[in-house]
Formats: C-alpha cells, sequence, structure tokens
C-alpha cells in the first residue's frame, strides 16, 4: 500500500482543489461595511421579487416593476422607463404558454442612472431582467441579477460620488426572445453614451458564477477584470463554447456593437432552471454573493478609470481555483509548446523509444473508451423515447457520478498493470500533444487546457524530488476535476463524452507516480464501477419525472 502514498496524497489534495474552485463565497451578513457587497442584503429584494412568478405584461409583473422602481429612487438614482410591444414570436411563446390567444404584451423596461462627475464620459451599465418563464418565480432568473444589480449600486453609491455615470438597466421581456434588450440597444437614446456593460444571468440555482462570455478583441476588458476581482470565476475556453452554443442572453445584441461587455452566470444546482421550485429559500445566497462580489468589483474598476476598454487582441484568461486570474496572450501557448516539444525530445534522445508506442496505445485506448462508455452509458440512461430537458438538468448530480464511474473503469482498463518509464509517459502524451497543437492553431485562446498541462507534464520529466511531481499531479488533476464538474453542468446531459479530455490530461499528470495494479483485480474493479454506473444510467432512466420540471415543459429536448 505503501507504493500507493503519492498518488493518493495527490489524489487527495487535487479533489480538494476541485472542491475549493466549485464552492461560492459564504454570503457576507447584513451588518457587512456599506461599501462591500452583502447577498444577505440583496435577499431582501429577492424574496420581494420572486414571490410569484411573474410573466412579461401580467399583475404580478407589474408589481415588481414597482418595486425595482420604488428601489431605483431610493438609491438616488434618475428613473425612466421604455417600452414596447412584444413581437409575433413571443406572443406566440406566451400564448403556448398561457394557452390564452391574448394580443401582443406591452414590455417595460427599467432605467435608473446613478450621476457621475462627468456626465459626457462613456457610462457603465449593468444589465438584467425582471420577467420570468410562466409558472417560475426566478429567484435566480433573474432575480437574482436585479437583486445584485440594486445591491451593487448601493454599495458604489456609498463610496462616494465617481467619474461616470452608472446607469442599471432592467429589461422585460428576455424569456420571449430578449425583446426589451434588443429594442433597447437598438433604439433608446442612452445606448449612444454606454461604454462597458455588464450582464447578469443564471441558468440554474447555484454554485460558482463564471464570467462565460465577452465582448469580442476583449484583451483590455480583460486586463480590467484581471487587475479588479478578487475572487474571479472566469474562463476563455467557457467563452469560446459559449460561442458555439446556440444560446442568447441579454448581451448578444450588445456585443455586436463596440462596447466592452462581460456576461456573468451560474448554473450550479441545474435541476432549478426555469422551474416552479426556484424560489428564495432554494436560492443558494454563495452564488448570489459570488455574483455580486465579482460585478461590484470590475464595476468600481470601470467606473474610476480614466479610460474604458477598448478593442485589443483576445487573450487567454482563467481563473486559478478562484484565487486569482491568469491572464496571457495568445500567442505564448506557441512558446510553451515549443518548451514542452523540447522537454519530451530530450527524453527519448536520452532513453531512447522503448516504451513509445506502448504509451500512444494505452492513451489512445483511454481517450476512445472513456468517450464510447460515456457515450453508451448516457444513451442507456436516455432510453428510446425523447428526454424531457428539465428531467435531464435534474439528473445532473447522478449524470455525474455515472461518468466518474464510468471514467474508473475506463483508465483501469487502458493503464491498470503498465508502470510507465520517462519514454512511456512522452508516448501517452503524444495524442494529447497533437490535439495541442490543433487547438493553439485553430482556437489559441481556449488551448490554455492542454498547453500548461502539456508542460506542466514535461517538468515532471525532468525533477526528481517526489514532492513536485505530486504538487504537478494534484494542480493538474484538481484543475481538470473542477472542469469536468462545469462541462457536465454546462453540456453534461447531451455530451458527457466531453469528460474525456479533462480524464485523459488527469491521468497524463499522475502517470509519473502511478504504481501499477494486477490485472486480475484492477478488471474486477472496473467491472464492479462500471456495473455501478450502468445502474446510477437506470436510475436516471426510470426515475419518476423531476418536481422540479417547468410547468409548461413536455418534451422538449
Amino acid at each position: 500500500m505503501k507504493r500507493f502514498g503519492p498518488i493518493l496524497m495527490a489524489l487527495l489534495a487535487a479533489v480538494l482543489l476541485a472542491i475549493f474552485a466549485t464552492t461560492p463565497p459564504e454570503a457576507t451578513p447584513s451588518d457587512a461595511p456599506l461599501r462591500s457587497f452583502s447577498a444577505t442584503r440583496a435577499m431582501a429584494d429577492v424574496r420581494t421579487m420572486a414571490k410569484h412568478p411573474h410573466v412579461t405584461g401580467s399583475a404580478e409583473n407589474a408589481v415588481v416593476r414597482d418595486h425595482i422602481l420604488r428601489r431605483m429612487e431610493a438609491l438616488g438614482m434618475e428613473v425612466s422607463t421604455s417600452t414596447g410591444l412584444i413581437d409575433a414570436k413571443g406572443t406566440k411563446r406566451r400564448n403556448h404558454w398561457s394557452g390564452r390567444n391574448d394580443p401582443p404584451a406591452t414590455l417595460v423596461n427599467l432605467i435608473g442612472i446613478l450621476p457621475g462627475k462627468n456626465r459626457n464620459a462613456p457610462s457603465v451599465v449593468l444589465m438584467s431582467h425582471h420577467d420570468t418563464v410562466w409558472g417560475s418565480p426566478g429567484a435566480a432568473d433573474d432575480a437574482s441579477g436585479v437583486a445584485a444589480s440594486l445591491e451593487v449600486v448601493r454599495a458604489i453609491r456609498a463610496r462616494g460620488q465617481q467619474e461616470r455615470d452608472l446607469v442599471m438597466l432592467v429589461t422585460d421581456g428576455e424569456e420571449l426572445g430578449l425583446q426589451g434588450a434588443r429594442q433597447f440597444w437598438a433604439n433608446h437614446p442612452l445606448r449612444k453614451g454606454a461604454g462597458a456593460v455588464i450582464n447578469m444571468e443564471a441558468r440554474g440555482g447555484g454554485g460558482r458564477t463564471t464570467l462565460f462570455q465577452t465582448s469580442h478583441q476583449n484583451g483590455e476588458a480583460m486586463q480590467v477584470y484581471a487587475d479588479a476581482v478578487r475572487r474571479p470565476g472566469a474562463s476563455s475556453l467557457a467563452a469560446f463554447i459559449y460561442a458555439l452554443l446556440p444560446n442568447d442572453s441579454d448581451l448578444t445584441p450588445v456585443i455586436k456593437h463596440d462596447y466592452a461587455a462581460y456576461n456573468f452566470a451560474f448554473i450550479g444546482r441545474s435541476g432549478l432552471y426555469h422551474s416552479p421550485m426556484a424560489t428564495p429559500d432554494n436560492l443558494d445566497q454563495g452564488a448570489l454573493q459570488d455574483m455580486g462580489g465579482q460585478v461590484l468589483d470590475l464595476t468600481q474598476a470601470l467606473l474610476k478609470t480614466d479610460r474604458l476598454p477598448q478593442r485589443a487582441p483576445d487573450t487567454v484568461f482563467f481563473d486559478v481555483f478562484g484565487l486569482f486570474t491568469a491572464i496571457y496572450p495568445a500567442w505564448l501557448g506557441w512558446g510553451m509548446i515549443i518548451i514542452a516539444a523540447g522537454g519530451m525530445g530530450l527524453v527519448l534522445r536520452q532513453d531512447g523509444t522503448a516504451g513509445l508506442a506502448a504509451g500512444v496505445g494505452r492513451m489512445l485506448a483511454l481517450i476512445v473508451a472513456s468517450a464510447a462508455i460515456l457515450f453508451a452509458l448516457n444513451r442507456l440512461s436516455l432510453g428510446l423515447e425523447p428526454a424531457n430537458y428539465y428531467d435531464r438538468l435534474a439528473a445532473i448530480p447522478r449524470l455525474e457520478v455515472m461518468a466518474v464511474l464510468g471514467s474508473l473503469a475506463a483508465f483501469l482498463t487502458a493503464f491498470a498493470s503498465w508502470r510507465p518509464s520517462r519514454v512511456g509517459v512522452v508516448g501517452s502524451a503524444l495524442p494529447l500533444f497533437i490535439m495541442c497543437l490543433a487547438a493553439q492553431a485553430l482556437a489559441p485562446t481556449a488551448a490554455y487546457v492542454l498547453v500548461l498541462p502539456m508542460l506542466l507534464v514535461t517538468i515532471t520529466l525532468w525533477v526528481r524530488p517526489s514532492a513536485v511531481r505530486i504538487g504537478i499531479a494534484a494542480l493538474v488533476g484538481g484543475y481538470m476535476l473542477a472542469l469536468g464538474h462545469q462541462l457536465m453542468q454546462g453540456v453534461g446531459p447531451t455530451l458527457p463524452f466531453v469528460a474525456a479530455l479533462p480524464l485523459a490530461l488527469a491521468v497524463l499528470s499522475t502517470l509519473p507516480l502511478w504504481p501499477g495494479i494486477e490485472v486480475r483485480k484492477a478488471r474486477a474493479i472496473a467491472l464492479v464501477t462500471l456495473l455501478g454506473a450502468a445502474s446510477v444510467s437506470l436510475w436516471v432512466l426510470l426515475d419518476a419525472p423531476a418536481a422540479s420540471r417547468a410547468v409548461y415543459s413536455d418534451s422538449k429536448q
């Protein structure tokens, strides 16, 4: 058992790092300093707004609007509204929810301005939406965004008058097709004076808040974020993935223009998305604290700067376990790749090529086997009938357990008895190194997730102290566990095999510590874990419809 000590230490440290990285902060109490953000204070607004569902055009929505307007006025803001009609597509959706044939509803955007010293300077805009879907009180989506905006404005006001105007825009009709945001950013006079826009959203009811989308050419905009935000949650990989998905938010009509733009959201407790159970009591206050803390730091930095961020080449950025934001130019990835290639090449020059092919074959077997196992397990959990979208969101925690067990079975099948030499580790790295080259060429701002582990694993080939190897395995493994969790929350219900890549990178980082295990034991463990994963899949398949389903949902896929 002693020979497993180093790898067990690395795995324990990796799990602890992943938990820390994916756990939101505690809610700050209501007696916190007035200059700081307090989720406890913000929850008072959430509880008022999220008492009932409040669809655009409803009486309940009018009550929510009145509350927000009164709160804006109490904060000393210049308050106004803008109105418009929901278009035909939005009206059809609303009538589908209600089962009626109502005429187009009137949308009402709410606008508050906290005046700055220089009224001619470009303003900073905080954006959220006050409408909900049918049947959901919307404590997260998007009462949390509205409440965060109000608390940020209050904290900014407590710090004294700022250099530029702070605009709070609360749109209507977001759930009916971004209606209010599209109309505001196309027609409202205030759009011409905006210089930076921060949007707040949610798809779920908890978890860490992530900056998942920015304006194009975000170099300067992200440097402001990196310098200002004390507990960041950001990823240029998330921004790249989001750009490929057919998703929209109120920031969609904004990023078509030249504003510096930031989009924040939390997606934990995904089963609460558009759910009748999305109540204030079920909202994770830590997620609200996380969102408000990041947005307050960023807003303050944007308000006090002499010059708002302009377009500059896109950068690589990601938070390091929520402790700080790493940011660097995309071209630097090529330098890291060259260093990694040189280090692996020197290993082959010194040690020869014996074991190289075995490493390549085993890593390819791990990637293919894990992807195939996760795909098959997911199909088993789906069955033959179309799955309800909201049931799948509610099942994400169980799907994550399924993915962990299936991944363990794949690892034991591919690497059980093998004790790799330095050359074997290089062989295992080669398939991922080829992916690394392709990613750096095609998606340089997302390639860091391959480039940095490749560089760190190369370092382990040249250092003797086991503490360094344990540390690197913990860092890479912890980041990959957190990334796998985020990927499963984001796209796991439909694409669970995306977890195969972080699995492969985590395994690569631990190979220098892997002592091997007897084949018969490995096969027995793999069989047990695979059966466990299949049992979880069947549980998901045979389980009753989730109580958290959206009330208007039948078979949205």
